[in-house]
């Protein structure tokens, strides 16, 4: 009995699922550039149908960087925006979105609407998200992965700040990293989601601008970013 305390201490028995970390992306898409053109110049969004893809794309090469080049990226996309953006454009933008993430080495999982984004993220083991990042349009009370894709100015698909009691806190590391790249997330979805998930969410204060994210530059916002 004792040779087997012994071994038990020097030889610890760990959980994979405690070894696991991930790090997810939440992706939104694009308004119709048909609706767009509508709209007042200064206030059109989605000329390129690709903001949201490009910003993700960057975000995993920073993540490979800090994380390792093996780290774990699961990769969550809104597909009806994108297969409407695509009939529209004439563009096969899933194929490329896929390719993507085949070229990228990421976990592609597409969701029709925020209730199959919220099981992707609750399938992940216990402690095992380390970074979380949204990437499309939002308002201060919820992400919207639809915006604009089938009727002007109206979103189809979200999650609201009601919606975040749905997901599992556990599934986020202690000390996960959170951000929100949408717009006027900071307002109050992210004391929202400190009070329900258990971790900080960095969300902007004011517009976010995607205009940069073609030159290889991260989302910047017009006011600032808070926890």
């Amino acid at each position: 009995m004792r040779f087997l305390i012994l071994l038990s201490i020097l030889f610890p028995v760990t959980s994979g699922a405690a070894d696991t970390r991930e790090h997810v992306i939440l992706c939104g898409g694009p308004a119709l550039r048909q609706w767009e053109d509508l709209r007042h110049e200064d206030e059109q969004h989605d000329r390129w149908w690709g903001n949201f893809i490009r910003a993700s794309t960057l975000r995993m090469a920073q993540i490979r960087l800090e994380h390792g080049k093996e780290a774990n990226l699961l990769w969550i996309v809104y597909r009806p925006g994108y297969v409407h953006r695509a009939k529209s454009d004439g563009k096969p933008y899933p194929q490329w979105i896929e390719s993507q993430a085949t070229k990228r080495n990421c976990r592609l999982i597409w969701v029709k609407n925020g209730e199959e984004a919220i099981d992707a993220i609750n399938a992940l083991p216990s402690r095992s998200i380390h970074t979380f990042d949204f990437f499309g349009h939002s308002n201060r009370h919820a992400f919207m992965l639809d915006y604009g894709s089938e009727i002007m100015a109206i979103s189809k698909a979200w999650i609201h700040e009601r919606d975040l009691s749905k997901i599992r806190g556990s599934v986020f590391h202690r000390e996960a990293r959170c951000q929100s790249y949408g717009c006027h997330t900071g307002e109050s979805m992210s004391r929202s989601w400190r009070r329900k998930i258990g971790n900080r969410l960095i969300g902007a204060i004011g517009k976010t601008d995607y205009s940069g994210v073609g030159h290889g530059l991260m989302p910047t916002v017009s006011g600032s970013w808070t926890r």
